[in-house]
């Protein structure tokens, strides 16, 4: 064990001896210091992390007598399966409502073996037709894809949310891949927070 000895002394008067040695152990004295050197690194590379680069450039067009382009947000496809009578098509813009649709739901379920399967044809040929009119990534070369944003209740059934996405990714669309063209789905599918 780590230590220092402090040397012995004689005491004084009487010839009576008394000792003076002790020892101060170190390990906890060293523990200590690995830990404030080892703080000390870490908040030195944080403190560098958190440094903001400023400018004095007043906010605005980087060339004031250009004209800055104006970025248009992409239309969303919302398809709500909330209600058991109807799906719900909306297309919106930054939130604006384009346009509004409703498909009649007609669940057509087949058994697949032992496996469950809902289509829902006309609402598949609807979203197809919807996107040949509205979509905007129709070019083979576009890496982008327009977004459906499917909103349901947290009780609907998974095989029923299965049957949407499936009619959702009926409309396809031309995509170059590695030089040559295949035909993909045109929209990609998330889902909305209730």
């Amino acid at each position: 064990m780590g230590g220092i000895d402090i040397g012995g002394g004689s005491g004084g008067g009487g010839g009576r001896r008394r000792t003076m040695d002790s020892e101060i152990n170190m390990i906890p004295m060293i523990d200590l210091l690995m830990v404030t050197i080892s703080f000390l690194l870490i908040t030195a590379v944080w403190s560098h992390m958190a440094r903001l680069n400023a400018d004095a450039q007043v906010p605005g067009p980087p060339r004031p007598t250009e004209e800055m382009q104006k970025i248009e947000p992409e239309k969303q496809l919302h398809i709500e399966m909330r209600s058991q009578e109807k799906f719900v098509l909306i297309w919106k813009q930054a939130g604006t409502v384009i346009s509004t649709i409703d498909v009649p739901r007609k669940d057509d379920v087949q058994m697949d073996g032992a496996l469950k399967v809902i289509r829902y044809p006309d609402l598949a040929a609807k979203i197809s037709s919807e996107w040949a009119t509205v979509g905007a990534h129709r070019d083979p070369t576009d890496r982008k894809f327009d977004q459906a944003i499917l909103h349901t209740d947290n009780e609907t059934p998974y095989v029923y949310i299965i049957g949407v996405i499936d009619a959702i990714y009926q409309a396809h669309r031309p995509f170059n891949i590695g030089g040559k063209t295949d035909q993909v789905p045109a929209f990609n599918v998330t889902f909305a927070v209730n």
